[in-house]
């Protein structure tokens, strides 16, 4: 099928979009996590980020028959509140140019790391909508969409591939199936994998926002350890049987394709490895002993694991998977 390249620049320019709304969202998160007031009470830290922990003070009486000016809110909930609706301007356009990319092609956008990476921000992006919504979660945004964009400058510049017909090994059923949910359960991992981090890192640093610290300060912004920790276990709980289905389906895809389920290619070897981390990952969680900072470090190896099978293992190391890279 002849490529459409007014629909491949359509999609181009709606990726670029993405981006610079994504930019934007990460402004106005920086903004609003700026902004938000820390206050101590005892020893327990309320984070007045996004309207989550302190009601407005009802008005005095006014006036009979005058109507009473309702509270103004806190700069920080009016800036999130923003940042929030922008969001979904920016996932809007990220999708429609996966569709668009889709559309001209002729075939499922996935058969290139470009539009691999792609589709896993844009799943990491919908599942912090999902496992994120509450606004006790706002401050986290700004740690989510810096890796997001991070991984969508690198798709748009260091792994862009012009639209084109898919290689013939990847001119399969399978593919839709393997690669979309491998992509899905990367963009959970992702998630997981920064509330781990910022768990850990919410430990090591519980206080010090009033004492000039900035980086107590920082942390003093974030949800409470156990949110986070919480966060973690949950997105895993999704991520784990989506990244395992994604293996078999690729063992399945294998056999058709080359005669064999499996063969310890390198990209195979280092799923697996992924795969078996975050299984370790959810054991600790439920293990007395190892349910704090070692199954959470478990989690961010499982996460680098990820990370070092979608780019090392795709870019570097040749394999039978080298041509999913950048050719």
């Amino acid at each position: 099928m002849p490529i459409d390249e007014t629909l491949a620049g359509y999609s181009d320019l709606a990726f670029k979009t993405a981006i610079v709304v994504y930019a934007l969202v990460l402004v106005l998160s920086i903004a609003q996590y700026a902004s938000a007031r820390v206050r101590h009470v005892g020893e327990r830290e309320l984070v007045l980020a996004g309207g989550g922990t302190e009601k407005p003070v009802a008005p005095a009486a006014g006036v009979p028959g005058k109507v009473s000016e309702a509270p103004r809110l806190p700069l920080s909930e009016r800036v999130g509140n923003m940042a929030f609706s922008v969001l979904f301007v920016a996932i809007a356009v990220h999708v429609l140019s996966i569709v668009l990319r889709g559309f001209a092609t002729g075939r499922f956008p996935l058969g290139n790391m470009y539009e691999f990476v792609t589709m896993a921000c844009a799943a990491a992006v919908v599942a912090g909508l999902v496992f994120m919504r509450d606004r006790r979660y706002r401050s986290m945004w700004v740690f989510l969409l810096v890796p997001v964009l991070v991984l969508l400058f690198l798709a748009g510049t260091v792994l862009y591939a012009d639209a084109a017909p898919v290689v013939p090994a990847l001119r399969s059923f399978w593919l839709p199936l393997h690669v979309t949910i491998v992509s899905v359960g990367s963009g959970v991992a992702l998630v997981s994998g920064v509330a781990s981090l910022l768990f850990l890192y919410r430990l090591r640093r519980p206080t010090g926002a009033e004492s000039g610290d900035i980086l107590g300060a920082i942390a003093a912004r974030l949800p409470d350890a156990r949110t986070l920790d919480r966060l973690a276990y949950r997105t895993t709980i999704v991520g784990f049987p989506l990244f395992g289905a994604g293996v078999i389906l690729g063992a399945i895809w294998a056999e058709a394709a080359w005669g064999r389920f499996w063969g310890w290619d390198p990209k195979e070897t280092c799923s697996f490895i992924a795969w078996v981390l975050y299984a370790a990952y959810l054991h600790a969680r439920a293990t007395s002993g190892w349910r704090d900072t070692k199954a959470a470090w478990i989690n961010v190896a499982a996460f680098v694991a990820m990370l070092f099978n979608l780019f090392i293992i795709n870019l570097v190391v040749s394999g039978l998977h080298s041509y999913a890279g950048l050719n």
